[in-house]
């Protein structure tokens, strides 16, 4: 489906790793002209062939954190009625919060993040209340600097959790546990919850099933949602809290 035009400035995800592609596919290719330069063939054609191929690669992730992103979000968020309170963990600059913000005209949408720029270029809450108002929905949003492992809501608080590309940045297995047990504890019994993730989806799962989440399942985002390739796809943990 077509995404709809974007008025914020929603930066890339995870810079360092894009800016290292780049790096990579540029110094491959230095290698094969100075190997043809020195008639060096094969060698040449081998370093040819992989800077393409970082450069694809980098391609592809400019690609995803761009557009294609936005484009398995806008239908993940289709299934909202409207008047949901909607939490999104790990909000960054808003990307998945503003989308369902628009969606929501009779609920509300909150964000929280520690907002750390090494987790996406130009992230600070200021960029993110900035863009609510680009996108004309800074009414129904509030923005709340927190930790996920130990989140300031009451139990039951929200209708939907989302969290894109966020809880893998918890580095320790235990904490990124807490981090979802917290999700599912200030969700509504009946609620819905999305999580999507490159790394970690099947702990996630197994989290969910072990606090009682039977209606839980886990796929693949598919090809807009990879960030360099398949080795780097996306997974998406989708749960129905039991009423």
């Amino acid at each position: 489906m077509s995404v709809s035009k974007r008025h914020g400035s929603y930066g890339f995800d995870a810079p360092w790793a894009l800016a290292g592609l780049l790096f990579g596919a540029i110094a491959l290719v230095a290698l094969a002209v100075v190997s043809f330069a020195l008639d060096v063939l094969a060698a040449g054609l081998a370093f040819l062939l992989g800077g393409l191929y970082t450069l694809a690669s980098a391609a592809s992730y400019v690609y995803t954190t761009r557009r294609g992103k936005f484009a398995v979000w806008a239908e993940e968020l289709q299934r909202l009625e409207g008047d949901e309170r909607l939490l999104d963990l790990g909000c960054g600059r808003g990307a998945v919060l503003l989308m369902a913000a628009q969606r929501l005209d009779k609920g509300r949408a909150t964000g929280i993040d520690r907002w750390r720029s090494k987790d996406q270029s130009g992230n600070g809450e200021q960029v993110t209340r900035a863009n609510a108002e680009a996108e004309g929905v800074s009414d129904r949003v509030e923005l709340v600097r927190g930790d996920m492992r130990d989140l300031p809501f009451a139990d039951g608080t929200f209708d939907v959790i989302v969290s894109s590309q966020a809880i893998h940045n918890i580095p320790d297995a235990g904490g990124r546990e807490q981090a979802v047990r917290e999700a599912h504890r200030v969700l509504r019994p009946g609620g819905l919850m999305l999580i999507a993730d490159f790394q970690h989806t099947p702990a996630y799962e197994t989290t969910l099933r072990g606090l009682g989440v039977v209606d839980v399942r886990r796929r693949d985002a598919g090809w807009r949602f990879w960030y360099g390739g398949p080795w780097f796809g996306t997974g998406v943990v989708e749960a129905r809290k039991p009423a």
